[in-house]
């Protein structure tokens, strides 16, 4: 174990940091399991080592209901990630990974895509909160990959995808998905989407539609994205939008 509140450890470990900046070329931070040392020590490392970006895995356990699925309202998860963010500094690099958003991602795309728009109306992971403190994610190494803790249902990863890469917050992209799951083409078409029309972490998102089986939405006037097997949506999709990018149950305009 490291003991944090060391003065000579955290020295160190800021010496360290700097090193890594200045001789090797990092210039981003991701804090592993964030929760075991306060958001207080973090905030050392960070305002001493001024990383362009910073990343903390502040994995916990969302509020599950009776039925062993996530209650809709999951304030109290996200708070927590925001409650990090503000104490470390909201105005510096410092994001957190969005796992309201991946824990409610994970259910939504088995047949329950009203749980994408939340209470309030808005996105109801942290992104709905925010997104430009948000970090989303489909699966990692520890969720997916060999340990598969919390994996993402594989057949719909795909909607993953097209969920966080059209919505806003600062997605990341799964090396196993990637590379080793023959989704890089797909994956790289709704990149291209996200970048050719500048969408970016605090973009504009209107939720149009969140039944069992579709779930739609506009961002920033300019993409529409559609989760769900139900096909007909051309009544919903305004004049002038051609799709961008499609798969199994999910498409973009």
């Amino acid at each position: 174990d490291i003991d944090h509140l060391n003065l000579r450890v955290q020295k160190e470990l800021v010496e360290w940091l700097n090193w890594l900046k200045a001789d090797i070329g990092f210039d981003g931070w991701r804090f592993d399991f964030a929760k075991g040392y306060s958001a207080d020590v973090a905030k050392i490392y960070i305002d001493r080592s001024e990383p362009s970006f910073a990343v903390a895995e502040i994995w916990t356990s969302l509020a599950y209901g009776g039925d062993g699925k996530p209650n809709l309202n999951q304030d109290q998860h996200r708070q927590e990630l925001v409650n990090w963010v503000d104490k470390v500094g909201s105005k510096g690099p410092a994001t957190t990974f969005d796992f309201t958003t991946k824990g409610i991602l994970n259910v939504a795309v088995e047949g329950e895509l009203w749980r994408l728009r939340g209470t309030d109306g808005k996105a109801p992971g942290m992104i709905g909160w925010w997104p430009a403190k948000a970090v989303t994610l489909v699966d990692n190494h520890d969720t997916g990959s060999t340990q598969h803790m919390w994996p993402f249902p594989s057949d719909r990863v795909m909607q993953g995808y097209a969920y966080i890469l059209t919505h806003p917050g600062t997605p990341c992209i799964f090396y196993d998905h990637y590379f080793d799951w023959g989704l890089k083409e797909e994956i790289d078409r709704l990149v291209s989407v996200r970048t050719r029309h500048g969408i970016h972490s605090e973009s504009k998102l209107q939720i149009i539609e969140a039944d069992a089986d579709l779930y739609l939405a506009e961002i920033d006037g300019k993409v529409i994205v559609k989760l769900g097997p139900r096909y007909d949506v051309g009544n919903l999709i305004p004049g002038g939008f051609k799709v961008a990018a499609h798969g199994n149950d999910y498409a973009v305009w």
